[in-house]
């Protein structure tokens, strides 16, 4: 069900119960986050976001991953509970989006243009947040549900190790994705004039 985009925006949610459904091709999905790397915009168009699509037994082994590594920290009481999220949660959707910043770019426009060489990493950031939201928005707007997660630096390692990830990426979110089991929880609002002002 395609929505006019602020209508998308709104309707776009956290799922925190997702299965192994898709209601378009994995193709579609390919064409989907192509063409948001394609016209997202980045500072200096430095296009430093780098994404990684995982399906099938990759998504599955990246929530592996993701588990074995928790386990290694979480005292043991507390794991089951993690576990049991990640199951539900993450591991039992459809896929996982992985989103990376090239340093090699940013880096690169430090030294082209040093006045401004402390903000390229934090307009880095803002690009990847851009790529972030965008993918999200497009997910929903195509009836996949998804969330966006932050189980970096922890597993950073493992999983550069396991998905072949070059060493100038860096991990910043992980978005899994499937169609959704449930509702999302109740959103709240603070009253809209503490954020927004307008002058004339």
């Amino acid at each position: 069900m395609s929505r006019n985009f602020i209508d998308a925006i709104a309707h776009r949610r956290s799922y925190y119960a997702l299965k192994n459904e898709s209601p378009i091709s994995d193709e579609a999905i390919q064409q989907l986050v192509e063409r948001a790397v394609l016209h997202v915009p980045s500072a200096f168009n430095s296009q430093s976001t780098r994404i990684v699509v995982l399906l099938g037994d990759k998504h599955r082994h990246l929530w592996e991953i993701t588990k074995d590594t928790l386990r290694a920290i979480v005292p043991a009481e507390a794991f089951t509970a993690t576990e049991a999220k990640i199951n539900t949660s993450f591991e039992s959707g459809y896929g996982t989006i992985l989103f990376y910043e090239d340093q090699e770019p940013v880096k690169a426009l430090q030294e082209q243009f040093p006045t401004y060489a402390p903000n390229f990493p934090i307009w880095s950031e803002h690009t990847n947040a851009m790529h972030q939201l965008t993918i999200w928005t497009a997910l929903d707007d195509a009836g996949l549900a998804a969330s966006v997660q932050h189980y970096n630096p922890i597993i950073d390692e493992a999983v550069a190790q396991a998905f072949d990830i070059p060493v100038n990426w860096t991990l910043r979110a992980q978005m899994p994705f499937g169609t959704a089991t449930g509702q999302p929880g109740e959103k709240t609002f603070l009253p809209i004039e503490q954020r927004v002002r307008i002058l004339k």
